[in-house]
């Protein structure tokens, strides 16, 4: 008994344990809302025909015409940015953290004509995101609570996968299927250690993107470690020249837009322009070529008096100068939800979050079931 207890795998199944029954019903909140997550984007689309329009063979109304059209629907509130998509309404989103603010306009882009005008703190998937997020709490409570069980889990991944390996390969075949005409118990068993093995390789993934989502620390590791020792720059704001004095008959987003369509006449992604929210802001506007993910969207910066582009070397600049951490820290997201492989990735992210969430069930019934076996001996 005494040997036993030093054997390696049995401190790691005494950690395992210890660390399921700590973070259990938060991994089991994140994989639920997970699975409801993946598939955000499809849902939004079948359930919300607002956000479609019909292409017509005629020019989109520019920028501040839609805005102007938005502003009377939601009076009072600062507009953050015009979006554009090939198909898509165009929406003007008004966004702000103090005092907290989150509407969506969708228009026509043809016509001006209002489809929807959405208060977002409604918004289904918006609660889940901040339930996922926050767990519904003030971020600097929920956000620190969510993180610590997900470093958690992602070492109860590797400690499972070391309980998981077969000591020889006599024992190895069954370790990889289900024995369903087995007791319940077994079932159970075999449920949590072959399921858990088949989707760890992609929980690790998902677990590991989450945590440089919840931890500055664990983001600027990643980012040093990824881009040979260079420090972490997301965002550096910049700042337009407010001495100068505007000489253009049009609004600045107006003549940036057109800029941008001249420059891309083929484009077919998203575009979107930022209002400027003060005298001294810059103009950003954002190109997105695949509008299923997120990361190669490239963002550019001009002064919003003399319209010249302001360069940037951060994290979130132009796609084709960003380096591999840049890369890798910009598809973060991307990789978190799947979307990053597809329609496909999204599936497999689906499959591993409702397994994930299943993972701290059938490991408390394990547990549960060896301790009534100790108190009947």
């Amino acid at each position: 008994m005494i040997r036993k207890k030093f054997r390696f795998k049995y401190w790691i199944g005494q950690v395992h344990l210890c660390m399921g029954l700590i973070s259990g019903l938060f991994v089991c909140f994140l994989g639920i809302t997970g699975c409801i997550l993946a598939f955000e984007r499809e849902i939004e689309n079948f359930t919300q025909p607002y956000r479609f329009v019909k292409p017509e063979n005629r020019v989109y109304l520019e920028p501040s015409v839609l805005k102007n059209i938005a502003d009377k629907q939601v009076p009072g509130k600062h507009a953050h940015s015009v979006g554009y998509e090939k198909g898509k309404a165009a929406t003007v989103v008004y966004y702000a953290a103090e005092p907290e603010y989150y509407w969506i306009v969708f228009l026509n882009p043809y016509t001006g004509s209002v489809l929807k005008v959405k208060d977002m703190s409604t918004d289904f998937f918006r609660i889940m995101i901040k339930g996922h997020y926050y767990l519904w709490l003030p971020p600097e409570i929920g956000q620190p609570v969510l993180a610590t069980a997900t470093l958690l889990f992602f070492f109860l991944l590797l400690s499972g996968l070391i309980l998981w390996w077969p000591r020889n390969a006599a024992t190895s075949r069954k370790r990889f299927t289900v024995k369903w005409n087995a007791s319940w118990k077994r079932v159970n068993y075999d449920l949590h250690s072959v399921l858990g093995f088949y989707v760890t390789w992609i929980l690790i993934f998902i677990a590991f993107s989450g945590l440089v989502m919840g931890f500055q620390w664990f983001a600027k590791s990643t980012y040093w470690i990824t881009s040979g020792g260079k420090a972490l720059n997301y965002f550096e704001e910049r700042f337009s020249d407010t001495t100068q004095v505007p000489v253009v008959p049009k609004p600045a987003i107006d003549i940036l837009w057109a800029r941008t369509l001249k420059a891309h006449p083929d484009y077919q992604g998203s575009i979107e322009v930022h209002v400027p929210d003060s005298p001294k802001a810059t103009i950003e506007v954002a190109l997105n070529p695949e509008t299923g993910t997120y990361w190669k969207t490239s963002y550019l910066y001009y002064d919003q008096y003399s319209l010249k582009e302001i360069n940037v070397d951060q994290v979130y600049g132009k796609f084709k100068k960003t380096r591999f951490a840049d890369k890798l820290l910009r598809a973060n997201y991307d990789i978190h939800v799947g979307a990053i492989g597809g329609l496909p990735g999204k599936i497999l992210a689906f499959c591993a979050s409702f397994v994930a969430a299943s993972l701290p069930v059938t490991g408390f019934l394990i547990w549960r079931g060896r301790k009534k076996n100790q108190r009947k001996h």
